[in-house]
Formats: structure tokens, sequence, C-alpha cells
């Protein structure tokens, strides 16, 4: 038999509306927008974009400057994010440096064609050593470069690339940075070809170029990652640079272990 009271709370749970799913903003929706393609979601699991770009403080309506954004995984959400109400530049490779670099950004303006309505604002610049206009000084409210400073560390230009950053923000404006992370008991050797970088090395060249480093999120590590692999980093998926000699390890690893660094420019 039951109880009064036990029949009063079976009744209210029945009536009582099912909880609120959470609501999707823009961000959410650029990033399951079907201008991404398949093999770039498929890498949402490792790369998590809404997250780490949440942590950076996107917001709709800034001015973003991505540096070096290769074939365009990132342009795919920032370009339609930011279509409507904000800026974004691309800052991709100087077309006269070389003739890859030519091909590279031909390549890049070609999928930015392709989609006008996702890329139809993009504004493409020139970045590389000697080539640092990637905005106007003092216009952009985030500088954002995923996966590249070992490039630049390994070419000898990191202090003046961080320094191009700091020209181009605003005062108070974020660099977001999401780099390989090497363990700081490894030799600082490693980092001239492996692809890792130390935490302690990117926020050295930050803080020398002026910005002010506030803060870390571990959102994109992976402790899968033991950092010494025969190719460096671009020994574990998405590159498999080894082929297939031991392919089911690496991708057991999965992408690298990452740090997510975010630097202000005082105000």
């Amino acid at each position: 038999m039951f109880r009064p009271l036990l029949v009063a709370a079976l009744v209210t749970a029945a009536a009582a509306p099912a909880a609120t799913p959470a609501i999707a903003g823009p961000l959410e929706d650029a990033v399951a927008g079907s201008q991404r393609s398949d093999a770039n979601k498929a890498r949402d699991q490792y790369r998590h974009p809404v997250q780490t770009l949440k942590f950076f403080g996107l917001k709709p309506g800034m001015t973003v400057v991505e540096i070096s954004p290769s074939g365009g995984w990132y342009t795919e959400i920032l370009a339609p994010y930011l279509n409507a109400t904000g800026t974004y530049y691309a800052a991709h490779n100087d077309p006269a440096a070389s003739a890859n670099s030519a091909k590279s950004v031909q390549r890049f303006k070609d999928k930015l064609a392709a989609n006008p309505a996702a890329y139809g604002k993009v504004q493409v610049t020139a970045f590389g050593k000697d080539s640092y206009a990637i905005a106007p000084a003092g216009s952009a409210d985030a500088v954002l470069t995923f996966r590249n400073i070992h490039n630049w560390y390994i070419a000898g230009f990191a202090p003046e690339a961080f320094k191009a950053f700091y020209a181009a923000l605003k005062p108070g404006g974020v660099l977001g940075i999401e780099e390989h992370r090497l363990p700081e008991d490894k030799p600082d050797a490693a980092m001239k070809d492996s692809g890792y970088m130390k935490v302690s090395a990117v926020k050295a060249l930050a803080e020398a170029a002026g910005f002010k480093f506030a803060g870390a999120s571990n959102v994109n590590a992976n402790p899968r990652d033991t950092h010494d692999y025969p190719k460096g980093v671009w020994t574990l998926p998405p590159t498999y640079q080894d082929g297939d000699t031991d392919r089911a390890k690496y991708a057991a690893i999965g992408e690298s272990d990452r740090m997510t660094l975010k630097f202000v420019k005082p105000k």
C-alpha cells in the first residue's frame, strides 16, 4: 500500500519537466558547422577547440590574428565565428620567401575562395622571418597560434615573432599559445629537433617581448605522451612520420602532450 507522501512524491517527479540541456552558443555552432571537414572534426578529441578558445577568452566582435594557420584547421572555426561582427587575420607564410611558401599560401587562398559564405571576409597577411606585418599595430584583441613556436625557435626568429605579436595587440590584448610540451627535465637541446618546447622557454620568449603571464590550462595535456620518439613529435598522429612502424602504439598514445598558455599585453 502506497503512503500518501510517497504517492505525492511520485506524482511530482512524473510531472517535473526534464532537465534543460545546455544551450550551444556561436562557438559551439562554428565547431559543429558543415564548413569543417570530417577529418578535422575527428581531431577535436585531441585539440579541444571549444575549451581552448574559451580559455583564451574568444568572444564575438573581436579582432583576432591567427599566426601560421597552415591548412586552416582553426580557420574553419575562427573565420565563420568572427564573420558577422569580428575580424579574422590569417597571418600565413610570406609567399615571397620560397616557392613552397607561395604554393602553401595559394592552397590556403583556394580553400577560402571555395566557401565565400564562411571565409569571404578573411584577411590574409604574411608572416615569417623578416616578415612581421601581421595586422595593423595595436588593432588586435587576440593573437593566437597553435603548435608553431618550435618552427620559429629552430629557424632562429622566435624573439622577433613575439615582438610582432606584441605590436599587433591592443593594450590588454591576449596572446594565446598551444604548443607541444617538452618536460622541464629534458635537455634544452631537444627543442632544436624534437618539435617540443619547454613551458619555461615559451614563457621566457613572451616575457622578453613584454607580455605578462595570465594562466595555463591542461585541456590539451596528454599523459600518455613520453616525448621521446625516433622522429620527434612527428612520430605521433596525425603525421606518423615512421609510417607503419609501431603505428598502433603511436595511435594508442594519440596526439602530443601540449601546453596551453595565455599571456596579456599590459594596459
